[in-house]
Order: C-alpha cells, then sequence, then structure tokens
C-alpha cells in the first residue's frame, strides 16, 4: 500500500484498503479556523440544537481565531466573540485565541500532528500537515459538525500518484518555485481527489519550512493529501514539541501508484504564476519588467521564518522603491519572535518594509487590499481573481527572493540578477 492506503487502513481498522473504496474512519485529530463561529449557524441550518453537539475528545481538536486578527467591523468581532463562547461551552481545551497566529502553524507547533494520522481541518490548507507524514485534508462545516460530535468521518480512498524530484534545485530557487513549475505543466487538476507522495533527492534536501510550503500548495493541485516520508527532518521539528512516541508510515516497495512523475530539480528556475491561475505559471526570466504597487511575504505558505530570512537577504542595506507596498507577516508569533531575536524584523524595517501581525489577513484581502487595477507579487498560495480585493487587480505568485527582488527594483525580477 501507499502511505496514504495505509493510513486510511489503520484508521478505518482493516488490513488494507483500496482506491475508490469508501471507508469510515476514525479521526486522529481536527482542527477549525475563525470559521469555528459558524458552527451554530451550520447546526441550526440542519435543524439541530446546540446542546445536542457535543465535543468527542477534548485532546483531539482545536480552533484558533486566525483570519481577521485584529477584528476591524462589528461583524468580525461578533463572529469571534460567537467562536469563543461556543468554545467555552464545548469545553474545548486546545483554543487558540487572537495571540497565537495562523491556525495550521499554531497546530504544528503546539505537537498536535504527528506521523501517520489522519487529520481533517474546516479549511482547504489543512493539507499543510502532510509535511509531517501525516494524511491530512480540508472538509466542509457540516462534516466538521459530524466530526466533532463522533470523531469519525467517511472517506473515498484516494489513488496516489508519486513526484520524484532528482537532483537539487540552484541557488535562489525554492519549493515554491518547485511547485509552481509542477502546475504550470501538469495544470492545475493532475492530482485531483488523488494523494501526492513527494519524493526523490532534492525533496530529501528541503527544510521543514519548505515541505510545508509544497504540501501547502498541493491542494491547488487538486490534490487529497500531500505526504512526505518522515526524516531526521520531521523527528528533530516534532521532538521538541511532542513527547509521544513517533510511528512514522512508508509506502510499501510494491506500492501501486496510477502515475509517477520524475522531474530534474536542476532545470527549474526561479517562476511566476501569472493571474489568475497556478496553471499560468513561467519562468521569471519571460516576464521580467511587469511593475507592480504590491508586494506580499505572509499567510500559512509562506509567512515562516526561513521566509522571513530568504527576505531580509535579499533586502539587507537596501531600499523598497517608493512605488512599491511591500508587506510581510509571519505565521506565527513564535516566529515573530524568532524574527525579532534575529535581528530580521528590523532589518526589513530599514528597507522600507511594513510588518503586520501574524493572521490570514494578507492572504485574503482583510489588510493591504488591492484596488482596480493593482498588480502584486505575493508568496501565497493563491492568485484566484479578487482574492486579495478588487476583481480587476492583478496577482502574482512567486517566491520570497523572487518577491522581496522585486519590491526593490519596482517591477517583476529575477533575483539572481538582484542579490
Amino acid at each position: 500500500m501507499t502511505i496514504a492506503e495505509k493510513i486510511l487502513a489503520r484508521a478505518s481498522g482493516q488490513k488494507k484498503v483500496s482506491p475508490n473504496e469508501y471507508i469510515t474512519a476514525k479521526i486522529d485529530f481536527a482542527m477549525m479556523p475563525e470559521n469555528f463561529g459558524k458552527l451554530p449557524e451550520i447546526l441550526s441550518k440542519g435543524s439541530i440544537k446546540e446542546d445536542f453537539l457535543e465535543l468527542w475528545d477534548p485532546e483531539r481538536f482545536a480552533a484558533v481565531i486566525d483570519h481577521r486578527v485584529p477584528p476591524s467591523s462589528l461583524a468580525n468581532a461578533e463572529n469571534q466573540k460567537i467562536a469563543r463562547k461556543f468554545a467555552e461551552k464545548l469545553k474545548v481545551k486546545y483554543f487558540y485565541d487572537v495571540s497565537y497566529g495562523i491556525g495550521h502553524q499554531v497546530v504544528m507547533e503546539k505537537g498536535h500532528v504527528k506521523p501517520g494520522q489522519l487529520v481533517v481541518g474546516y479549511d482547504s490548507h489543512t493539507i499543510t500537515y502532510g509535511a509531517l507524514n501525516a494524511a491530512a485534508t480540508g472538509i466542509g462545516g457540516s462534516e466538521m459538525a459530524y466530526v466533532i460530535q463522533t470523531g469519525e468521518l467517511w472517506f473515498k480512498v484516494p489513488e496516489t500518484i508519486r513526484f520524484e524530484i532528482a537532483g537539487k534545485l540552484r541557488e535562489l530557487v525554492y519549493s515554491k518555485d518547485l511547485i509552481l513549475w509542477i502546475a504550470g505543466k501538469y495544470g492545475s487538476e493532475v492530482a485531483q481527489y488523488k494523494a501526492i507522495e513527494w519524493s526523490g533527492s532534492a525533496i530529501d534536501e528541503l527544510s521543514m519550512d519548505s515541505r510545508f510550503t509544497m504540501s501547502n500548495m498541493s491542494v491547488e493541485l487538486g490534490a487529497k493529501f500531500a505526504l512526505f516520508r518522515a526524516d531526521h527532518k520531521t523527528f528533530d521539528y516534532l521532538r521538541s514539541r511532542t513527547k509521544v512516541e513517533l510511528e512514522p508510515v512508508e509506502s510499501d516497495n510494491d506500492a501501486v501508484y496510477s502515475e509517477s512523475y520524475k522531474i530534474d530539480a536542476t532545470e527549474i528556475e526561479p517562476q511566476v504564476a501569472l493571474p489568475h491561475n497556478l496553471e499560468n505559471s513561467v519562468n521569471v526570466s519571460d516576464v521580467n519588467g511587469i511593475e507592480i504597487d504590491q508586494a506580499v511575504i505572509a499567510s500559512c505558505c509562506n509567512g515562516r521564518i526561513e521566509d522571513m530570512e530568504i527576505a531580509a537577504k535579499v533586502v539587507k542595506g537596501k531600499k523598497i522603491n517608493p512605488r512599491v507596498r511591500f508587506y510581510v507577516a509571519p505565521a506565527s508569533w513564535e516566529i515573530y519572535k524568532e524574527a525579532l531575536s534575529k535581528g530580521i524584523i528590523s532589518t526589513l524595517i530599514e528597507a522600507g518594509v511594513m510588518v503586520s501581525n501574524p493572521s490570514c489577513g494578507l492572504c485574503i484581502g482583510y489588510q493591504g487590499v488591492l484596488a482596480g487595477g493593482d498588480k502584486c507579487i505575493a508568496a501565497a498560495p493563491r492568485n484566484f481573481r479578487g482574492r486579495m480585493g478588487s476583481p480587476d487587480a492583478e496577482i502574482y505568485l512567486a517566491s520570497p527572493a523572487t518577491v522581496a527582488a522585486s519590491a526593490l527594483e519596482g517591477e517583476i525580477v529575477d533575483p539572481r540578477e538582484v542579490v
């Protein structure tokens, strides 16, 4: 069996499962971001009284307020108030309010996700936890209500596709470039309702932060799960965060994949995804010179310490182009404090970067809203029309290095020309 099949077999109490089989599986951990406050409304639409719902296991659930922090409207504030009251009512042990950061980052930092687990979240980027060798996927609100009550959910066992990335990424080429290159070559539905196994020497070389970026954006390829094997880097990350014995899962030598792709990492150049789809990814050299109004490095995809370090290295001792608004937001307060202690925040500020508090705001158009006609280059997961503001704005996706270099020049540029 593949990694995904092994995890689903264990979670459903079976010795073996096969693709396209329907199963009922026990959930190892579940999380909800800020939309936790919408659960009472979801229950009401189903004619279910709030008092009926009980949390099946307080050790296996977390809720995080992260999307609109701090709230800037009465509606936001009221929704967060509902979330706090509902968390108290359900006796949620792991409730992370506004002082923690983006839910996916916080859940991993707190050691809630371990190798071999089946994890669900009321957010599509729950798939990020696959970098920890977990089968993690996003679900809907009514499904989450069912999980909270029962601790289980049905699944269709997905087929698995395998990407083997050989060689080593070149200097100033990152995992963000790799995932964009794959989207451009194979399309945004190459893994539609399939599990991806990321493998190969280039994957082994990646840091955990880089792996988180790839697993996060695997959902943009249509993936149900995005799985990495657990290695010493995985163990090093988790051992400081949990005392539980780790039980990694590996695919069998005779595991069956629906497709396998082999890629030479040395061939990949810095990428840019043009509006309004990841499939529009091209070499940055093909689009040099497009003027930008805004630059962003943030989100559950690219708001980690590695991303902050890359940006600081690019802009150190220089000044952001006066025409460009450059926003950076660490994904959590843990990352923010580390960036402060390393002098990264001061380096960014001295260059003219505006550093924001940890939240999803810059990614979802709650902060740094784009006006009509604005062009923004972002290290974020999505460039859908209207995601960051006006539907008439344009969002270009790129690595933190390309974003920072472009902010300096005032136009999209290959970071290798700047650093």
